[in-house]
């Protein structure tokens, strides 16, 4: 006990001498914002000239520059594409001093800019199985239905497996779609993709960051066993009325946006508004365009509609207010209606309390998902999710050392229907609520980047606690040379409500942390354990060497191990009900839920290049996911062994008129399981009196081993072309044309056994879009 209390009282003692030693020296903290619109400036570069001491601002454009000696410095910013920018400013001991900075738009672009900031920020950052993406590399990619998309661009980012044109969904190293959790401004989105699988909900103009953490994120993310998709919208311009309006043979949309309150003088306050709407008539379009593909068009529709208010303070602190509601349709006809739709709002801050060296942030918002599924004559399948959460996160910069704690409340109620062959209705309908809280610690020891972190996650619902530790480590060997390293212990309560061992299924709804579980957990080579909480769960571990060989080129690889622990799955073995008269049942005959384990692990090797007006990204992927059901070991249909990703962009002409893009993927087949035979089912509809020997007997299949076959290769090739008219400085027009799959390859999507028929993906579909920018 005296112990305790005396390295209680030491670490206090500690951090009082490390603050008063702080107090002794000056701060620069502040914002980075584009003059012409008002955006922020993301991971720019801000240094004290004449000096190594500088930071890159994050994603609201903020930057801090700690435990500086006090006296006069000129700050400098740089960026590509804007005139470097010097001010002088005079920091007093003590003083916190807050700046907010304005680039210009510059004739001359200077690639050096950037790739400076992107080395310090590898240098400063752990990064591990972290990708980051903007509008600009978006663009990168062929324009398919006229319009760039980040679903199109995430297919191409290592470790991420698509399975297809027609309800694709996105696997990340080795995790189904349930295990992914998807953001945006901090609320949780529950479907980010449409049914078509080329796009998804965010239009490209909107965004204004997007990180992928395919494995190993830090203490900050949770409720997830595989990855974290974070989006960031952009503000409203805070200048001058402005806006684009599009159409092509997919989509049309329209975006207005534009102060609310003009910003008198640099560095005064301002707000603005941005509203954007997008739809689908690819329906309708589809009979006459793409006949070819299937004379009653193509079956997909959607809308997306987002609208967003933001105040900002003088000092940086800002304020938004969003919203948005999105819809998707898919009509086979005669066969099976579906549609879903997701609606939100929320509210987000940043707030730059005077006086302190702290970064608060916040988020507080409701959404709701409903999808329905019409099948034939039976009543419709139903799921609805609808939730909240609200969150505080804080951000202490001391020098070059970091660290970062938050507080977040999670409550969603599941609904979940169906009715099967016999008409038999199953349902559960759940209210969960969650509390999360972490903390992480980045510290800098010489060329050694340490961040330590601890993400505590209780369930109430359950009242099961979670204790999940992080670790993240970089080590800068040379200024080009870094290796990183990452591991952590994650969980989560929601469960899919379609099976994993589904060849295709557009149907995708939610529910809560099932109770009819096995009471133990199935082990290889070992006794089986007990099953103590209904969650998912896994151990992440990831490694990785990133070599910068040229300011041109620089090279990624990981290699990792997601060791999925808990994996609950609907039971396809189902023969009896769960009560007394069948207690002497084993359980993985009974139970609607049985619990697999499983292990996914494998390398991504990136290349990027980037000079002038060419970019290069190619990404080759190993991956070996299985699962193990306590029976037999199989690997899941999303088992792609090797996933090449090539994409090339180049502009050029006078002021980069045109623009070519192309981008070839190629997958090894998936498995699938194989057909032994056929036989006749009498379904004895008249019960037992039912004469077997004059009933018409139904098609029924003999089913071979799980998932030992493999389907054949896909590869595909999309290629884009933009032509760009800039009529003044703010007006343009763009005309985009594309082909998707444009040497018409034959990619198989599902074989319908019945009809003994091969299904394809999408064939060569060349598509046309223009739209005015102003």
């Amino acid at each position: 006990m005296v112990r305790n209390a005396l390295k209680t009282g030491l670490f206090f003692f500690l951090l009082l001498t490390a603050q008063v030693g702080l107090a002794q020296l000056g701060t620069i903290r502040g914002f980075v914002y584009d003059k012409a619109t008002g955006e922020p400036m993301l991971f720019t570069n801000v240094i004290l000239k004449g000096t190594t001491t500088g930071a890159a601002t994050d994603v609201n454009g903020y930057f801090s520059i700690t435990r500086i000696t006090p006296g006069s410095y000129t700050i400098m910013v740089t960026a590509l594409g804007y005139d470097t920018l010097q001010k002088a400013v005079t920091v007093a001991r003590d003083q916190i001093l807050t700046e907010k900075l304005y680039l210009v738009k510059g004739a001359i672009q200077m690639r050096e800019f950037e790739v400076k900031g992107e080395k310090q920020e590898s240098q400063t950052q752990v990064r591990t199985g972290v990708t980051k993406l903007t509008p600009r590399q978006i663009e990168r990619m062929p324009a398919v239905g006229g319009t760039a998309d980040l679903a199109q661009y995430l297919q191409v980012v290592p470790g991420v497996i698509f399975t297809g044109d027609q309800g694709g969904q996105l696997y990340v190293r080795g995790g189904s779609p349930i295990m992914n959790k998807v953001m945006l401004d901090g609320m949780v989105l529950y479907n980010p993709f449409h049914s078509i699988g080329l796009f998804s909900v965010f239009d490209n103009d909107i965004i204004r960051n997007a990180d992928i953490y395919t494995a190993g994120f830090n203490a900050e993310h949770g409720g997830r066993v595989s990855s974290v998709m974070d989006i960031t919208t952009r503000d409203g311009n805070k200048t001058r009325l402005s806006g684009k309006v599009s159409a092509s043979t997919f989509a049309a949309k329209a975006m207005l946006e534009g102060p609310l309150k003009k910003q008198a003088e640099p560095g005064d306050g301002s707000s603005s508004f941005l509203f954007n709407l997008r739809h689908s008539y690819l329906d309708q379009t589809s009979k006459t365009l793409y006949s070819y593909v299937d004379t009653a068009g193509l079956p997909f529709a959607f809308t997306d509609l987002y609208g967003k208010l933001s105040f900002n303070g003088a000092n940086g602190s800002k304020f938004n207010v969003f919203g948005f509601n999105f819809s998707d349709a898919v009509n086979y006809q005669g066969v099976s209606d579906l549609g879903w739709n997701n609606f939100g709002a929320g509210t987000n801050f940043v707030l730059v309390p005077a006086g302190s060296s702290v970064l608060i942030d916040g988020v507080f918002s409701y959404s709701n998902y409903t999808i329905e599924l019409k099948e034939g004559d039976l009543p419709p399948r139903l799921s609805e999710i609808a939730g909240f959460n609200g969150g505080l996160n804080f951000k202490y910069f001391m020098g070059e050392d970091e660290a970062r704690y938050g507080v977040e409340v999670l409550g969603f109620r599941t609904n979940f229907q169906y009715y099967n062959s016999l008409g038999n209705k199953y349902q559960q309908e759940q209210n969960t609520s969650e509390i999360v809280g972490y903390f992480s610690y980045k510290k800098k020891f010489n060329k050694v980047l340490v961040e330590p972190g601890i993400h505590l996650h209780y369930y109430a619902s359950l009242a099961v606690p979670s204790v999940e530790p992080r670790i993240g480590l970089k080590w800068n060997i040379t200024d080009d040379l870094r290796f990183k390293g990452a591991a952590g212990m994650y969980s989560q309560n929601l469960v899919a409500a379609n099976s994993d061992r589904d060849v295709v299924n557009l149907f995708y709804g939610f529910l809560s942390a099932p109770e009819d579980l096995p009471s133990t957990v199935p082990v290889r080579n070992g006794d089986d354990r007990e099953l103590k909480d209904p969650l998912q769960r896994a151990n992440h571990f990831v490694a990785g060497l990133e070599y910068d060989l040229s300011d041109e080129l620089t090279v990624n690889f990981e290699v990792y191990l997601k060791d999925f622990r808990q994996v609950t799955n609907i039971n396809r073995n189902k023969l009896f009900n769960d009560t007394p008269e069948f207690a002497d049942k084993p359980d993985e005959l009974k139970k609607d839920f049985i619990v697999e384990t499983g292990q996914a692990y494998g390398a991504d090797l990136q290349l990027k290049y980037e000079k002038g007006k060419l970019y290069l990204w190619g990404v080759y992927s190993y991956t070996y996911v299985d699962r193990f059901d306590g029976f037999q070991e199989y690997n899941p249909v999303w088992d792609r062994r090797h996933n090449v990703n090539l994409v090339a962009s180049y502009a050029f002409a006078k002021y980069d008129s045109w623009k070519v893009n192309v981008r070839w993927n190629f997958g090894s087949g998936f498995p699938f399981t194989q057909t032994q035979g056929y036989y006749g089912s009498v379904p004895f509809n008249g019960n037992v009196n039912t004469n077997y020997l004059t009933s018409n007997a139904d098609l029924a299949v003999i089913f071979g081993p799980l998932n030992q076959g493999r389907l054949p290769a896909y590869h595909r090739m999309d290629v884009g072309v933009t032509k760009t008219w800039k009529l003044d400085e703010h007006k343009q027009i763009d005309l985009d044309l594309s082909v998707t799959n444009a040497y018409d390859r034959q990619n198989i999507f599902y074989f319908d056994r019945v009809r003994f028929e091969r299904v394809d993906q999408l064939p060569l579909l060349p598509s046309a879009g223009i739209s005015y920018k102003f």
